[in-house]
């Protein structure tokens, strides 16, 4: 039997053994049964559905002790009645376990849209974002209290070795590609500073390890929930907050690094005795810059060796934290050799933030193709307006006749874009297509066919894509798209039913359609409902 079969029939037997886990807990068989997209590890993760619809997760790791390690913090702080999902079935050998589902909603997707708008966060996820904030401190210390650390995997407490291993993998994997020039011995030096800096107080607190958006799960009445702990240990809470509120690809902007720190601090005084603001501070400051070069280590490992592309497009965003570290704290001025490799590693080209360019006009006047206006780091976001966060968006889209008037926005907002299809070949003017529209079989193999307004649309697609971006990221609830024509019967009724399709297939949204000079009506519901 060849190796890939072998594996094969080894994942075939391993399944059935959950499978059984499953039917033994349930007493009954599963309807469905859905793999789970891997979160970069070794776990694999199963969704079975009941007849009645109820779901739970299975899960099969290869680590004994990492699942047992699992197993029994969840068990702890579900003792605790902490946000985890419960453990309903345990296998024997502890390979694989069943757990309630929290749903499908992590706070990573419900952040997609402030995300990439490079961190311009509505209202709406801000809240989410304090709200997940201060529930932290809650399972860190809370959490803490009975646990015994020797069921924690692979140690069970923040040492110095395990800064070392870390700054070491930074120096291995990410410094030593770039070609930067060092003396190793005195960067040692400075590491082994830093590493007895960060474990200078002693915290018994559960170190999380891998507090990020992605394992936070947001349940169905809008709290947020926590999975993937396995990794963690006895530690300082500096740690998590540092972790989730630097995490490169979120684009947190300065202002709401801030007001979020405020939040975690204010709720972690009804846990336990806080520093002074200033000792906090200059604390967390300390573990941003170890929570970078760990980052920074690991996109090394994935992008320059194991050519990952997300983890390289994750180095820039990584190196402006750094660069902002530098500028704007004095954590880095205790090791100073350590201060000059990072200093001239934000230097190197390949890490140089980008350049304005600034023409200059015949008559001496500067121009520039950027925002005129350069924002501080710390400004954050612009304003709010206070029509912003109140969503869901629902976009209206109609076909008309010029000949009749543009269509009236009954919302009151007197926004959108209206597009004159009259530049398109007009199917009209042909005696076979004048009894149908845009909606007839014919006349859509004629447009296209045509294609002049496949070109126009494509177009549109690009600015409405845009406009539609920017309101559900604010939380806008209204926006139209007319298209008009000679008659309202041919091109136009194409064009808004195309575009009013492609809106809805792409972000999943109310979209209601208006041919008003045929008196045809249709509403493409949110895939929510």
């Amino acid at each position: 039997m060849t190796c890939g079969r072998l594996l094969f029939f080894s994942y075939l037997c391993t399944m059935e053994a959950l499978r059984r886990l499953y039917e033994q807990w349930s007493g009954g068989t599963p309807t469905h049964v859905e793999r789970l997209p891997g979160a970069g590890s070794n776990r694999e993760y199963y969704r079975f559905t009941a007849a009645d619809g109820s779901t739970v997760i299975g899960c099969i790791g290869t680590s004994r002790d990492e699942n047992h390690a699992f197993v029994y913090l969840t068990r702890h702080f579900t003792k605790r009645q902490l946000p985890v999902p419960q453990i309903l079935a345990v296998s024997d050998d502890e390979l694989r376990y069943l757990q309630t589902d929290l749903g499908q909603v992590s706070l990573f997707d419900v952040l997609r849209r402030g995300r990439e708008a490079g961190g311009r966060y509505n209202k709406e996820e801000r809240a989410l974002l304090a709200k997940t904030i201060r529930e932290l401190p809650n399972i860190q210390m809370r959490g803490a209290r009975g646990l015994e650390w020797s069921n924690c995997y692979p140690q069970p407490e923040f040492d110095q070795d395990s800064v070392l291993f870390d700054l070491n993998y930074f120096k291995y994997c990410f410094l030593k590609a770039t070609g930067l020039d060092f003396h190793e011995l005195k960067l040692e030096a400075n590491f082994r500073m830093l590493a007895k800096d960060l474990t200078a107080e002693q915290q018994d607190a559960f170190l999380y390890r891998d507090f990020q958006a992605r394992n936070v799960m947001i349940t169905a009445d809008g709290s947020p929930a926590f999975i993937d702990y396995q990794g963690g240990r006895r530690g300082p809470y500096y740690y998590d907050l540092a972790s989730f509120l630097w995490q490169a690809s979120a684009r947190y902007p300065d202002k709401l690094r801030r007001e979020l720190i405020a939040e975690y601090y204010d709720s972690l005084k009804n846990y336990t005795e806080v520093p002074s603001e200033r000792h906090f501070n200059e604390r967390l400051s300390l573990f941003v810059l170890f929570r970078i070069l760990q980052v920074l280590g690991a996109y090394g490992f994935r992008g320059y060796f194991e050519r990952k592309r997300h983890f390289i497009d994750s180095i820039p965003p990584a190196m402006e934290n750094l660069r902002t570290l530098l500028d704007d704290t004095t954590a880095v001025d205790a090791y100073p050799y350590l201060k000059e490799v990072l200093s001239g590693l934000c230097q190197l080209p390949q890490f140089a933030p980008k350049k304005v360019e600034v023409a200059k006009r015949a008559d001496g006047y500067k121009t520039t193709d950027t925002n005129v206006y350069t924002p501080h780091p710390q400004d954050g976001p612009a304003t709010f307006s206070k029509y912003d966060g109140t969503g869901p968006l629902v976009v209206r889209v109609f076909s008309f006749s010029y000949r009749k008037g543009i269509p009236e926005d009954e919302s009151g907002n007197g926004g959108g874009y209206v597009f004159d299809c009259r530049s398109t070949h007009n199917p009209g003017r042909y005696e076979p297509y004048k009894q149908l529209t845009g909606l007839d079989e014919p006349v859509i193999r004629f447009l296209e066919d045509d294609g002049e307004i496949t070109t126009f649309l494509e177009s549109v697609y690009r600015l409405a894509d845009a406009h539609v971006e920017r309101y559900l990221q604010r939380g806008f609830t209204s926006l139209m798209f007319s298209f008009g024509c000679t008659g309202g019967q041919h091109r136009s009724v194409y064009s808004a039913q195309h575009l009013a399709e492609h809106i809805h297939q792409k972000y999943g949204i109310e979209v209601r359609i208006c041919h008003r000079e045929q008196g045809i009506t249709q509403t493409l519901y949110s895939i929510d409902k």
